[in-house]
């Protein structure tokens, strides 16, 4: 096996390293072998891991006459029983100018917190809803004995959802309220600017939770045109893993699901691509004084491209060479969806206490070419290793039960191919996404607010 150092040592830009390394092999080849057999081991064993977990084997897999999709796992060891109920479409299909469409109907799923405290009291279990720009997605446990309850109370839930102006209404108010306290964050706020700047009206520069001015738009009859478009049978997929037989399951499933429609006629959305973004930073009052968050994003992948392991390899470079520069604020996000994404890179207090702003302009220099600091330097193979092995441990911890929901939500190959095209990304894949984003044009924000000066008294 050829490794970082050999390749460094019959490097003539490394002479003095090479002669080091000669001396070092003479007297441990041995022992750096088996360190090295050992790392590869560890590696591996992390995508077996990942490829097959011995708890939560390939699931039975069934589908409904409505064409809801049914995943289902037999732990004998657990305590209770796990329904993830997930719809394949989120906010990426709120309409223009009403954005929060889709959150309030994942809101409306379950209105009142006495269903929850019903899980968490009755049930022995737990109930979360989360939404994002890809699905809706319902995750609820309860105790084993109370399997069949969950089922209908879920099942109720979904496929006969009340939607009225009460409670519309009742759903807006809390909203804006969760919105007032999202905008008093100076890194919401810069997240949601940088996104909104690089993709324009594009999906995934939109705000999931809405704006203040998009909420009071909404009214009850937009949340049932989203619910008979996409919250439907043939647009979801439930999976079930616990201490329940898959045919038990799936009876119950097919019982109280079955009556859940299906779209009578679902119309694929089109998206028009963003334009390119303004080359230039952009200069936004931070809610908090003397505080700071810079961010600037790039177009990403999608999470279906088969260089998407190898982008999120670089994620972990590209966050690695940021830090060595602007410290450990900050961070490198690639944020993949159905269609392709952006790669954000964030740093909190950035420049704190150097910063000058006058007017809509800033006096710190060099930020219109800031980017190619962190991009223009191919991919050494020592940064591959480290980062490929931090990959693969964080793969090894992988949800399989989220996993398999990920394959319907993206469309994605086989849980194997999808190992295999993990395990196998070379340095040159990485090197291929790299160069595609040193051809990407940036989108820069800084949130940013002096400190006020103090009025003698």
């Amino acid at each position: 096996m050829t490794t970082v150092f050999q390749k460094a040592a019959t490097n003539n830009k490394y002479p003095v390293f090479g002669t080091l390394f000669d001396i070092y092999t003479m007297k441990n080849r041995f022992y750096f072998n088996k360190f090295a057999a050992l790392i590869l081991l560890a590696t591996l064993t992390a995508f077996a891991v990942f490829a097959q977990s011995p708890n939560l084997p390939v699931p039975r897999q069934e589908k409904l006459l409505n064409g809801l999709k049914v995943l289902m796992w037999n732990d004998a060891k657990a305590d209770k029983v796990s329904v993830v109920i997930r719809v394949h479409s989120g906010a990426s299909f709120d309409p223009q100018n009403k954005e929060g469409v889709m959150q309030m109907l994942a809101d409306n799923i379950f209105p009142n917190e006495s269903v929850k405290e019903f899980f968490t009291d009755d049930l022995g279990g737990s109930l979360e809803i989360t939404i994002n720009h890809d699905y809706i997605q319902i995750n609820a446990t309860a105790k084993s004995e109370e399997f069949l309850t969950m089922i209908e109370t879920l099942a109720n839930a979904v496929s006969k959802p009340l939607i009225d102006k009460e409670t519309t209404a009742k759903l807006r108010a809390a909203r804006l309220e969760k919105l007032k306290e999202l905008e008093k964050n100076p890194a919401y706020v810069a997240d949601r600017a940088v996104a909104q700047k690089l993709l324009g009206t594009f999906p995934y520069g939109r705000s999931v939770a809405g704006t203040t001015e998009s909420l009071q738009k909404i009214d009850y009859a937009d949340l049932i045109f989203a619910k008979d478009r996409f919250f439907t049978a043939d647009n979801a997929t439930v999976a079930v893993t616990g201490n329940v037989k898959p045919e038990l399951a799936f009876r119950a499933v097919r019982r109280y699901f079955g009556a859940w429609a299906k779209s009578e006629n679902r119309i694929p959305s089109s998206f028009k691509q963003p334009d390119a973004p303004q080359s230039k930073l952009f200069i936004l009052d931070s809610p908090i004084q003397n505080k700071s968050e810079f961010r600037f994003a790039l177009r990403g992948l999608s999470r279906s491209d088969k260089d998407f392991y190898a982008a999120q390899i670089l994620e972990k470079i590209l966050q690695k060479r940021f830090q060595m520069r602007e410290g450990k604020n900050a961070f490198v996000r690639h944020e993949s969806h159905i269609l392709p994404g952006l790669f954000i890179f964030g740093v909190s207090d950035w420049n704190l206490g150097q910063i000058k702003k006058a007017e809509n302009t800033i006096s710190l220099p060099g930020t219109d070419d800031y980017q190619n600091y962190f991009l223009k330097d191919a991919i050494k193979p020592e940064e591959f290793d480290r980062a490929k092995t931090e990959f693969s441990a964080q793969l090894s911890q992988t949800d399989l039960m989220n996993f398999w929901l990920d394959g319907d939500t993206f469309k994605l190959s086989p849980i194997k191919a999808e190992s295999h095209n993990a395990q196998n990304v070379a340095i040159a894949d990485v090197q291929r996404v790299l160069e595609k984003l040193q051809k990407e044009a940036a989108a820069m924000i800084l949130v940013f607010a002096e400190e006020s000066p103090k009025t003698a008294n």
